[in-house]
């Protein structure tokens, strides 16, 4: 199966309204070219704020109806969208991505594992969902330095990886490497497809502690570039994939082959929560059907 998938990478603003509009702007865009499913950036509902007061003041209901406006637009245009955005529950804010299918079908939320910023409560589910037509998974920013969080959707089924981060600003060019390598890794480690949705950087703000630096981009499961953002663009990264070429094997054999670790993946598949199935979907030539 083919799908087209995209990376949007944009500058959104601490005003909610002001961000979605131009979320769905780019909504509109992405589907004038035929993409299927788009991810956005790390809490692109309302840029990526580091202030303890902007939370303070945060208003739980400018974000749902946000949300709103995005599922109905992807209701309209035909079109799936991850974007980052943040909730509340039990009185906890939570640093999280919404995930909605064509048609404008709310899969869920996906809740930042291992939070990087002191407003964000961690997660406490690791979901797998269908979004169009394809097993997915889903990372926000810091959770790329945890290739657990990857390696276990894998096993359970997920053929795409959708990684939304606003990692550091251009003044921190010594963590480039690294932010270039993990992505590659998480891909084909286990032989997905990983999309990439970072936050560009801003010439009128390169000190900010919020700030970003691109380099959005759409990873084969061979560990190869297809298509990448520039640092200062605002741009949609797009590719049109097969889906079979995501064939996992690499995750597979991790859980399969009769290592030390078996035992523990094969616990640690089991927490993985959503479209999964019955556990081990798939069958590799050369590698067992995973089965416990």
């Amino acid at each position: 199966m083919q799908i087209r998938i995209a990376a949007c990478q944009i500058l959104t603003y601490p005003e909610v309204s002001r961000s979605v509009d131009k979320i769905l702007d780019w909504m509109e865009r992405a589907a004038a070219d035929g993409i299927d499913a788009v991810a956005f950036p790390e809490a692109a509902l309302c840029g990526y704020q580091c202030d303890p007061e902007y939370w303070a003041g945060a208003r739980e209901e400018d974000f749902l109806k946000g949300e709103e406006a995005i599922t109905a637009a992807s209701q309209k245009l035909g079109i799936a969208v991850v974007v980052g955005t943040a909730h509340w529950e039990g009185g906890k804010i939570h640093n999280s991505l919404l995930v909605v299918d064509k048609g404008g079908e709310r899969r869920g939320r996906y809740t930042k594992t291992h939070a990087a910023e002191r407003w964000g409560n961690p997660s406490t589910a690791l979901p797998v969902y269908t979004l169009a037509g394809v097993k997915s998974c889903f990372i926000i920013c810091h959770d790329i330095r945890y290739p657990e969080l990857v390696r276990l959707p894998a096993i359970a089924g997920a053929q795409v990886c959708y990684y939304l981060s606003n990692e550091s600003g251009m003044n921190r060019e010594r963590k480039f490497s690294a932010y270039r390598a993990m992505p590659i890794s998480r891909a084909t480690e286990n032989s997905i497809f990983l999309v990439m949705a970072n936050a560009p950087a801003d010439l009128d703000a390169m000190q900010s502690v919020s700030q970003s630096h691109g380099n959005s981009k759409i990873i084969h499961p061979d560990g190869n570039i297809l298509e990448e953002a520039g640092h200062f663009e605002e741009r949609l990264v797009t590719q049109t994939i097969e889906t079979d070429d995501a064939h996992r094997y690499i995750a597979l054999r991790a859980v399969n082959d009769a290592t030390i670790l078996q035992d523990w993946l094969r616990k640690g598949v089991r927490k993985v929560s959503g479209d999964t199935g019955p556990t081990g979907q798939g069958e590799i030539e050369g590698t067992p059907k995973v089965a416990f």
